[in-house]
């Protein structure tokens, strides 16, 4: 089987996450600048069979995209033009980043350490990939 892969995108940063490759498990993977992100994922996909993408899609909390959509969207359409044989699904990530904060704080890390906001965007991602495979069990 193949892999799927779930970003937490922000401008500055963008959390990614991987499931194993029987899919049973999600795993934060990385973070990374979104600049380098299509070459990031071109160097994964050379060792790595990836079935999907899963998107984190902002929402407010009424349901209506949040103002970081367009941004979304765009990334999107970047992955759409490099990968286009690799189908993309969203997944709604209300509450993933506060979720990604519970965990961290329930974690027993450091203060210091709890304060890396990478590790923050890797967890979101991390939840996000959850749901998405929580929805789509058999």
């Amino acid at each position: 089987m193949s892999r799927i892969i779930a970003f937490d995108y922000g401008t500055k940063r963008i959390g990614v996450a991987v499931t194993d490759p029987l899919q049973i498990i999600a795993t934060g993977l990385d973070t990374i600048h979104p600049k380098d992100i299509v070459e990031y994922l071109k160097k994964y996909l050379l060792t790595e069979q990836v079935e999907a993408f899963v998107i984190g899609e902002p929402k407010q909390m009424d349901g209506t995209p949040s103002e970081s959509a367009q941004h979304v969207k765009g990334f999107s359409t970047t992955l759409k033009k490099n990968f286009p044989e690799i189908p993309q699904h969203w997944i709604d990530e209300r509450f993933t980043s506060k979720l990604a904060h519970q965990t961290i704080m329930q974690s027993g890390l450091k203060k210091q350490d709890r304060r890396n906001k990478e590790r923050v965007d890797t967890i979101a991602a991390t939840i996000i990939l959850q749901y998405f495979m929580e929805e789509h069990r058999l």
